[in-house]
């Protein structure tokens, strides 16, 4: 026992654990819950595929993002989502490159049918009676992304990648349902004059069809019951017998288990008696191959009857013939064609992995056992083929094919150069424009895990494997073209140094002379002329003093003897001030004595400079001088010193006293580059061109002495110090040897049977990738290989061998007796044979092979004929009586009755049994006539061997005579066709032709260049004019100008101021007055001028014109000579220099000095002169001048391609006056740096085509209208003014009408019923060889079965089942004519193309009591062309007592029935509206209400009846009939209106009841009832046993007839 305290503590912490206890337990169930949930918790989510990356096709990648998910919606670990249900992360794709373009597109199928749109869920499809016009529809087509080339499907996602998907669904319009049409019922068939009942129909025909869920066709047919028929008498009646045949049964063996030879035979198809062993030894066994088949031989019965025209069976005595029809045959067990079971499938054609692209295909066979014989099953197909798909990591994928070129072949500037001139031949290296071409294969794509196999993958395969566009085989290059420098004219003369003037040796030197070049050469072999001469000379000085003179100084005073200062520098050979040391001389004297004059002295002007040198050279004859000259300023006065002599005014010294002998330096063209073993070999490095060097080597060229007008000299003749370098460094390019691929496979024998013995070859093929060059090893001789294919199997022919025909076997003659009681062993029968399949070495067969070689097998069965008694018996026909050579001539064969049938009647008949047979000869005359239209123009086929690797135009004729064809179709006498080689060789009839030849449009070759139009920098033009002009699709003309020429302008240089004004001194200055004793005073002085050409290094004159006119030296001048008391001055030296800016602010200053003073006291004149810096007059600035860029200049050899642009540099006054360019280089301006650029002139190709592939084989094998076509296509189109490609790429020739032979069906014959009046019968029809022209519509001629080869054996197709119907029998008519052409059309608009007619067939009824088993009428559509939209419209005839006629009536004015709308249609009896329902009313011939005979019509004022009111004592008299106008007058009646006011109306306006009316009636019955009842009840008498008294049914009666009221 616990205290009491104790156990409320214990309560509570039991209490407080119990609920601590069940919180645990539940957080465990929960966790446990939560681990076996875990699965159902967390769920993979897998984000959208990305995009398809990695290599082009198939075998791309996509890859996706994956996330694990609670099912709560947060995301996790991926490690809480099961391992096992992961989706995929990555998968193969195809991914679509832009060169897929051209592989993949949209394939789409033409719209399918619009068919009516279905209704909404819940919504009624509409009625046909609210379609107006048409109906909504849909129609779908196909849309699927297929490869180009295979037509094989591919998904989608490859064409939406270029174009979206085409829609699958369009909206269209459906017609109106429309009705079958009708004609008009034919009149109705007349009745026989026979008593007794008697029908007669009538019909009409189907036009058109039921149409877009219209009503079928009615019935076509309607019969009734003759008028008025005449009662036969009993037993009088009059009846048409006939004897009808009924069906052939099955065919069935004969099983006889009870045989009575009497009348009537028992059979029982369920015994074992000998009888069946009887008849199976008559039956024919064939065998095939190695399995029997057994043709089981039956028999078959039909049933005769005799039936009376009313449809009833009568007695046979009624229909008794000579003789009954043949009620029992022979006949061939039915059995079905027999085949082995399906081998099994052959394996997937596709045996790697290559995506869904392209499946590959797997089949299955089996074999024929035997065929079908007596109408079983034929054969079914014996070959099935279905797609397959390769599945299966395991398989390799497919190997991939792509592209591949070989290295461009060497630039071919001839190509170009015979299509501008087919004349052209070689004359010297080319250059420009040209074609280069390389080879184009395809070969295996090479995997990077492959790549040590390259060279095995490498090999080219076929090109069809390759998919996408071929690379180009052929493209524009160029070899450039190779300028010469542009150099200056040479400079002057230098002075006689030493040739190395740091070594001075001897005392012989050289004189020299430069020119620099103006533009550098370009191309390999662009060549600089020596741009240094050099002259020998003697005592050569490098250094030299140079003085300049000071003015004159006097000693004593203002005149007489001075001394001038000298200040002398010391100068090397370029003018360069040096140390006084090196000059060799002592430096001048400082001083040098000079005099000044004194006033009466006379006065000379200073020594002019030395005058250029007269020639550049000295040779025999003359040596250069230069002259110096001074003038007298100044008479001599009195006691003056005299004026010297005219002599002493002049000086002379030898200049260039030199020989014209120049000597320099000439080279020869660098060699190739060559190792050199004392160069240290480099590291394979790039050049400067691109291309991968192989370390240095040098170049060597030879350097000789060349004296000009002599040649080749010593070489120590020439200095030294300009002697060029005769090796220089170059870089080696690298050997490369010649590259090929590996050898293709062999071509594949064929693996299939090859019909004759034909040597058939097999080849292979390889290709240069890279020539070899540098010295690398050659390319093989052997790149193509070929040989015989050894083991090909000739193909087995096949053939069927069918053995004789068996006895012919008749019904058993028990069975025959059993059923027709004869005995005869006669009549018809059937034979059969064997047909085995055999090889060409008469082995056994699957009779397969057979099939697969022939039309058909040859018949197993065939009927045959046991002559009875009666019958008549021939020998067989004899052979024909031979034919002459005369076309008009017959043969006939003949046969003769043999036996008993020589004395019988019957076989006399030569109509019924003719024994001579006649038939015209053969006729070898032939006669030919022209068919179809000339062919085009074929020019005789050349020689086809490529130039220079590359077909072009120009290779292959193209132009000039050809011949024509046109076929002949050749005919026999009879005039059907025959094979044109009767008539002609070779089909044709022939004509020559011309193609004209293209002549391109011809102009002169260039002219020569012109002389440059200015000095410094001008332009020099040549040109070219047209001498013919383009026709035929020639090369057109360049764009000329007005006078048919083009012209070319490029910027040229000379030497600025070229052609110099020269002039020689002044003469003495002549005093105009000579009797003044004083000869001082004004006068005149001349002087020559010349012009010289300063670019010709003699310097020689040449015509005035050449120098500027405007700068023309003047050749006479105003002088004076100054008296002896006047001042002197010198001349005036020269100005001082502007600044560069030629600021007008600053000024230039000249001065002259005293020279005598004058004896007055006058002062002389000015010392000195100043004036401002104006530019363009005095100041001048300098700029370089640029020409425009010369057009794209090509090498004289070049026609296109890269070219240069040149631009020319020139000095240019600020006035615009052109002068030499060292005033601007002495100016230090900045010379543009670019004078030349690279450029292309376009390539003129003419169009490139490949030669005409072989003709085509003929469209048609027979006939007319058979083609022949050849084609070539464009290799490389026209490029810029080029040949034009031709618009001729096709060309087509018709083929030989050759004969077309064919089997032809003759029309089913009359249905024979082999003795009987009516019932089941057959047709049959035959098959006969036919020639014609290749359509059957024309006319067809009949000609020798053998000429069709074999004929197909299809028995079912010669014999069909029919019937003729018996008097009394209900039967189909014969098919109506087929109706016009209808075409479908809404609202006179065609809804189709194509339209439809249609025939029918209805039945007849003979006999009421057998229309119960008439057959259906038939109606058939066709579809038809040429047709016809008709309009239907309802037609009615005029109102006759309310009631008229209406049809419906097609616009060709035919009456039918259906085709117009029935709600259109118009009322056939009229009604007025509204309706006469008021008392004593009528409908009148108006169509308004109107009032009978007695009563008036009280009318309302709109027009319609109020009411009808009883005219007074109108009993006796007419009723006065009012018109119109007056029934519309209202009545104005006092009395009318009063008795309208108070009296009772049981009528409405409108003619109903009123409701007070009704009610007053029911008030009335009801009272009725009530006193019926009440007088019942008081006179009934109480008897309890008596019915319902009687009088009740006329009450009955009585309340019927309040209720119809």
């Amino acid at each position: 026992m616990f205290p009491k305290g104790n156990l409320a503590v214990t309560r509570w912490v039991w209490r407080r654990m119990r609920k601590l206890f069940l919180l645990l337990s539940f957080l465990l169930s929960h966790a446990a819950h939560l681990e076996g949930k875990k699965d159902n918790q967390f769920i993979w989510k897998p984000g959208p595929w990305g995009r398809c990356t990695g290599d082009c096709g198939p075998g791309g990648i996509q890859s996706r993002a994956l996330w694990c998910f609670h099912f709560e919606g947060w995301t996790s670990h991926l490690s809480n989502c099961d391992e096992n249900n992961r989706p995929p992360k990555e998968r193969s794709c195809f991914r679509v490159c832009d060169w897929h373009r051209d592989l993949f597109q949209w394939e789409v199928s033409d719209w399918h049918h619009c068919v009516l749109v279905p209704p909404a869920l819940g919504q009624a499809r509409p009625r046909a009676t609210e379609c107006v016009t048409a109906q909504h529809g849909l129609q779908r087509r196909t849309v699927r992304c297929v490869q180009k080339l295979n037509r094989t499907m591919a998904v989608n996602e490859i064409c939406e990648h270029f174009a979206p998907q085409p829609p699958t669904e369009q909206a269209c319009l459906i017609p109106c349902p429309r009705d079958c049409v009708v004609s008009e019922f034919s009149q109705w068939s007349r009745c026989s004059k026979g008593c007794g009942k008697q029908l007669q129909h009538r019909t009409r025909s189907a036009i058109a069809p039921p149409l877009y869920g219209g009503l079928q066709c009615p019935n076509l047919t309607e019969s009734r019951a003759c008028d008025a028929p005449i009662s036969c008498p009993l037993g009088a009646e009059e009846y048409m017998f006939s004897l009808k045949v009924g069906p052939w049964s099955k065919c069935r063996l004969p099983l006889l288990k009870e045989l009575n030879l009497s009348r009537r035979t028992v059979l029982d198809f369920n015994s074992d008696s000998k009888e069946l062993v009887t008849f199976r030894h008559q039956s024919y066994k064939t065998h095939h191959h190695s399995k029997s088949c057994d043709i089981e031989i039956g028999y078959q019965t039909r049933q005769v009857w005799c039936t009376r025209s009313d449809g009833k069976n009568a007695m046979l005595s009624l229909c008794t013939q000579d003789s009954l029809p043949v009620t029992i045959q022979s006949c061939i067990m039915p059995k079905d064609c027999e085949t082995t079971e399906w081998s099994s499938w052959s394996p997937c054609s596709k045996t790697c992995r290559s995506g869904s692209l392209s499946p590959g295909f797997r089949s299955r066979s089996r074999n024929v056992k035997h065929v079908a014989v007596g109408g079983g099953e034929d054969c079914p197909e014996l070959l099935e083929k279905e797609a397959c798909i390769v599945e299966g990591e395991l398989l390799h994928s497919c190997p991939r094919y792509s592209w591949r070129t070989s290295e461009w072949k060497e630039c071919q500037v001839s190509l170009l150069l015979e299509q501008q001139d087919p004349h052209w031949h070689v004359t010297g290296p080319v250059c420009g424009g040209g074609i280069q071409t390389r080879e184009v294969y395809c070969a295996q794509s090479t995997p990077a895990s492959t790549a040590q196999r390259a060279k095995e993958v490498s090999r080219p395969v076929e090109k069809t494997l390759c998919l996408g566009p071929a690379p180009s085989a052929s493209q524009l290059c160029n070899i450039p073209c190779s300028t010469d420098c542009i150099v200056s004219s040479w400079s002057a003369w230098g002075l006689c140094i030493h040739e190395n003037c740091h070594d001075p040796q001897g005392r012989k030197g050289f004189r020299m002379r430069q020119r620099h070049v103006l533009m550098e050469s370009t191309g390999p072999a662009g060549h600089c002329p020596h741009l240094v001469e050099s002259v020998p000379c003697e005592d050569p000085v490098c250094y030299q003093w140079l003085t300049s003179e000071g003015i004159c100084i006097p000693d004593r005073g203002k005149c007489g003897p001075g001394h001038r200062i000298l200040k002398a520098v010391c100068q090397n050979e370029q003018g360069e001030d040096v140390s006084g040391t090196l000059c060799p001389a002592s430096p001048p004297p400082e001083q040098m004595v000079c005099e000044i004059p004194c006033r009466m002295d006379c006065v000379l002007s200073e020594w002019t400079e030395w005058s250029s040198c007269s020639q550049s050279c000295s040779n025999k004859n003359s040596d250069g001088k230069q002259t110096r000259s001074r003038t007298i300023l100044a008479l001599a006065g009195e006691g003056g010193k005299p004026c010297p002599p005219s002599q002493a005014l002049q000086e002379y010294r030898s200049c260039n006293d030199h020989s014209c002998m120049q000597l320099y330096w000439e080279t020869s063209a660098w060699g190739p580059c060559s190792e050199d073993t004392l160069v240290t070999a480099l590291n394979a490095t790039i050049g400067w061109n691109g291309e991968a060097t192989c370390g240095v080597g040098i170049q060597m060229r030879r350097v000789f002495c060349v004296k000009s007008h002599v040649g080749q000299v010593m070489t120590k003749r020439c200095p030294e110090s300009t002697r060029p370098e005769t090796v220089r460094p170059c870089l080696l390019p690298c050997k490369k040897d010649c590259l090929v691929t590996a050898f293709s496979e062999w071509t594949p024998c064929p693996r299939l049977c090859q019909p004759g013995n034909a040597t058939i070859k097999q080849s292979r093929y390889r290709i240069i990738i890279r020539e070899a060059a540098n010295g690398g090893q050659e390319c093989p001789d052997t790149l193509f290989e070929e040989r015989e294919c050894e083991a090909v199997s000739l193909c087995p022919t096949y053939r069927w061998r069918p053995q004789k025909w068996s006895p012919c076997i008749l019904v058993p003659e028990s069975v025959r007796q059993g059923i027709m009681g004869t005995s005869e062993t006669c009549g018809k029968g059937v034979q059969t044979r064997a047909v085995s399949c055999i090889s060409g070495n008469n082995q056994s067969a699957e009779m397969t092979e057979c099939l697969k070689q022939t039309n058909g097998m040859p018949p197993l069965v065939q009927e045959c004929t046991v002559p009875c008694h009666d019958d008549c018996t021939f020998t067989a026909w004899s052979k024909f009586t031979p034919c002459s050579t005369n076309c008009e001539t017959t043969r006939s064969r003949r046969r003769q009755l043999t036996g008993k049938s020589r004395k019988k009647e019957k076989c006399q008949d030569a109509d019924l049994y003719p024994l001579v047979e006649t038939e015209p000869c053969p006729c070898d005359v032939f006669t030919s006539h022209p068919y179809g239209n000339w062919s085009d123009c074929i020019l005789p086929e050349g020689r086809r061997e490529p130039q220079r690797g590359l077909r072009v135009q120009g290779d292959s004729k193209e132009c000039g005579e050809g011949m024509r064809f046109r076929a002949i179709a050749c005919s026999d006498k009879n005039g059907r066709p025959v094979d044109p080689t009767h008539c002609n060789s070779s089909g044709y009839i022939q004509e020559e032709c011309v193609i004209p030849c293209p002549f391109d449009c011809k102009l002169s070759d260039w002219s020569s260049w012109g002389s440059c139009s200015s000095s410094c920098v001008g332009v020099r033009i040549r040109s070219k004019w047209l001498k013919e002009k383009p026709y035929n699709g020639g090369r057109p003309c360049p764009k000329l100008d007005l006078k048919n020429q083009v012209h070319e302008a490029v910027p040229c240089y000379s030497e600025c101021n070229q052609y110099s004004w020269v002039v020689e001194h002044w003469s003495p200055c002549k005093i105009h007055n000579e009797l003044r004793s004083l000869r001082c005073g004004g006068g005149m002085q001349s002087r020559k001028i010349r012009c010289v050409n300063a670019a010709n290094g003699e310097g020689g004159a040449v015509d005035n014109s050449l120098c500027n006119q405007d700068e023309i030296p003047s050749e006479t001048q105003s002088c004076s000579l100054l008296c002896p008391s006047e001042c002197v001055m010198s001349e005036w030296g020269p100005w001082s220099k502007c600044p560069q800016s030629c600021d007008p602010h600053t000024t230039q200053r000249r001065t002259r000095h005293l020279l005598r003073p004058s004896l007055s006291s006058r002062t002389c004149a000015e010392d000195s002169q100043v004036r401002p810096c104006l530019l363009n007059e005095n100041c001048f600035q300098f700029q370089y001048n640029l020409t425009e860029w010369s057009t794209c200049q090509l090498s004289e050899n070049a026609t296109c391609g890269q070219g240069i642009r040149t631009r020319l540099l020139s000095c240019v006054r600020s006035d615009g006056k052109p002068v030499s360019v060292d005033q601007c280089e002495q100016r230090n301006l900045e010379k543009p740096q670019r004078m030349s650029l690279r450029c292309l002139v376009e390539c003129v190709v003419n169009c490139q085509l490949s030669g005409w592939t072989a003709w085509t084989e003929c469209s048609q094998t027979c006939g007319h209208g058979g083609r022949m076509i050849r084609t070539r296509f464009i290799i490389m189109p026209t490029q810029g003014d080029g040949r034009p490609c031709p618009t001729e790429l096709t060309q087509q020739k018709t083929c030989p009408v050759t004969p077309c032979y064919s089997w032809v069906l003759s029309n089913w014959s009359a249905c024979k019923l082999e003795g009987g009046d009516c019932g089941e019968g057959v047709q049959i029809r035959s098959l006969s060889c036919v020639v014609h022209n290749g359509s059957m519509s024309h006319w067809t001629v009949p000609v020798d079965n053998a000429l069709c080869g074999e004929m197909p054996f299809q028995d079912s197709i010669l014999k069909q089942p029919c019937s003729v119907p018996c008097p009394g029998d209900c039967h189909l008519t014969e098919w109506s004519e087929w109706s016009t052409c209808e075409l479908t059309c809404i609202d006179g608009r065609s809804f189709e193309t194509v339209g439809r007619q249609s025939r029918s067939r209805t039945f007849i009824i003979q006999s009421f009591e057998n229309q119960d088993s008439c057959p259906q009428q038939v109606v058939e559509t066709r579809p038809c062309t040429g047709g016809k939209c008709y309009h239907y419209t309802w037609k009615a005839s005029l109102w006759n007592n309310n009631e008229r006629t209406v049809w419906c009536q097609r616009s060709d004015g035919i009456n039918v029935t259906g085709g117009c709308s029935p709600q259109a249609r118009p009322a056939a009896i009229r009604q007025c509206n509204p309706a006469c329902r008021k008392p004593f009313s009528y409908c009148t011939q108006g169509g308004v209400c109107g009032c009978e005979k007695g009563y008036t019509e009280i009318m309302r004022s709109n027009g319609f009846l109020d009411y009808c009111m009883k005219v007074p004592g109108s009993e006796d008299k007419k009723a006065d009939v009012k018109n119109l106008a007056g029934k519309n007058r209202p009545v104005n009646s006092k009395i009318h209106d009063i008795f309208k006011g108070w009296s009772l109306q049981p009528l409405d306006p409108d003619g109903r009841v009123k409701i007070w009316v009704y009610g007053v009636s029911g008030g009335g019955f009801l009272i009725m009832i009530f006193l019926v009842f009440t007088s019942y009840l008081v006179c009934k008498k109480p008897k309890p046993h008596q019915s319902t008294p009687p009088q009740q049914k006329p009450l009955t009666l009585a309340y019927d007839g309040d209720l119809d009221m």
